[in-house]
């Protein structure tokens, strides 16, 4: 569903692959004006698959919904032309070139403030407009192993491992956002723009919290403890007699209802397990005390048992599990839109809920086909069609 909470901004959209336009998504599903400028070829991930659905990439549809399309050839003066048309109108350009390229375009920030005085950029990369990394390729893939984050995950003694989701695109669009939003704010206030500068290194960086802060106490660095938790135990995954589930004991008051729970009241004040700071000195010890019991009973046994004795517990779904939840469900977590060629699809929601409003619109607009919404753009922006035929693709409906 889309809000109309920032209807009233224009947002130029010239991002592609995966951290701009998750960004850019956002704003599109709070009802801004979000206008997604493609070069010829479109956006690199409407090639990315299979998955394909009637033709159109999974991935592309995944995080493009509530979007125009419009095709801008920006290697040519006509699409140039185009582009400061549209800046000119826009609160927001948002970028995700390699540092340098917008401004080889002729698009730099100082040059976005010659069109649009008070014009917010931001600019997602790898590393940062600065700096020795500042040309350096940028990839999710880099990012989580130059940021010590593969460092820290994976099995003690295993190999390094990244995360299941592309934690570093998705949580550097989220700053983006973020930065944004302050922008806008700070420009309300004082009617100045200002460039926004978000990087993929340092969203990851940012993310350490305590792991760094246990690195800058010892100087020792962290190492991989598989589901388990450096500073609290037991904080990790426990088998159980027909799979896995996870327990999170966050405190002691936790852990002696654990221990009546599992039926061990006598481990409450064993010295080795009495506090925190005792039982991660000595989880070599506890562990497997605790597996041997988890080992009697089914995964959904144990947290029906824990959840019961508010003992935060939870079972490890898979895709097909999450999505069948009836509280995933009321939550409205999964939308539907109509796609002219993949017929109803269906996406993940932005998970802000506002209450004690009503939605303003519960249409939400498909991921546009590559340039499909360049006329009707060219109309609004009072551009001249006639002379950027080179450079821009009018859609035709098949």
């Amino acid at each position: 569903m889309t809000l109309k909470h920032l209807s009233d901004l224009v947002i130029v959209d010239l991002t592609r692959i995966l951290s701009g336009p998750y960004c850019t998504m956002y704003f599109a599903d709070m009802g801004a004006n979000v206008i997604k400028v493609e070069p010829p070829g479109g956006d690199d991930t409407r090639t990315w698959g299979p998955p394909f659905i009637n033709g159109e990439s999974s991935y592309f549809l995944s995080v493009n919904r509530n979007k125009r399309s419009i095709v801008l050839d920006l290697k040519s003066e006509e699409g140039k032309t185009a582009l400061r048309g549209l800046i000119e109108k826009a609160d927001v350009v948002v970028e995700n070139f390699k540092p340098g390229t917008l401004d080889r375009l002729g698009f730099s920030f100082a040059e976005l403030q010659k069109i649009k005085s008070d014009i917010i950029l931001a600019s997602i990369s790898g590393f940062g407009q600065t700096g020795p990394y500042r040309t350096t390729p940028g990839y999710d893939l880099i990012a989580q192993g130059m940021s010590g984050f593969m460092s820290v995950t994976g099995d003690p003694g295993g190999h390094p491992l990244k995360g299941g989701y592309s934690l570093a695109d998705v949580g550097t669009g989220m700053w983006a956002i973020i930065g944004i939003l302050t922008a806008l704010h700070q420009r309300a206030l004082t009617g100045k723009g200002q460039w926004v500068d978000v990087s993929l290194l340092e969203t990851m960086l940012s993310w350490q919290t305590y792991q760094a802060g246990n690195f800058f106490a010892t100087g020792n660095n962290p190492r991989p403890l598989g589901n388990m938790h450096p500073n609290i135990c037991p904080y990790q995954s426990f088998p159980a007699m027909d799979g896995h589930f996870n327990l999170a004991v966050g405190n002691d008051k936790l852990w002696a209802k654990c221990c009546d729970v599992i039926g061990r009241a006598e481990l409450t004040n064993d010295p080795r397990f009495a506090t925190n700071p005792d039982r991660v000195s000595n989880r070599d010890e506890l562990i497997p005390i605790l597996e041997s019991e988890f080992s009697k009973h089914t995964v959904r046994e144990w947290v029906v048992r824990f959840t019961e004795a508010n003992i935060p517990c939870g079972p490890i779904n898979r895709f097909s599990d999450i999505y069948a939840d009836p509280a995933i469900q009321e939550r409205q977590m999964v939308i539907e839109a109509e796609h002219p060629r993949a017929d109803v699809i269906q996406m993940v929601a932005t998970p802000i809920k506002y209450h004690g409003v009503s939605d303003d619109d519960e249409s939400v607009s498909p991921p546009p086909l590559l340039g499909e919404h360049s006329e009707e753009i060219l109309h609004e922006f009072q551009l001249d069609a006639t002379a950027l035929t080179k450079s821009v693709k009018i859609h035709t409906a098949d």
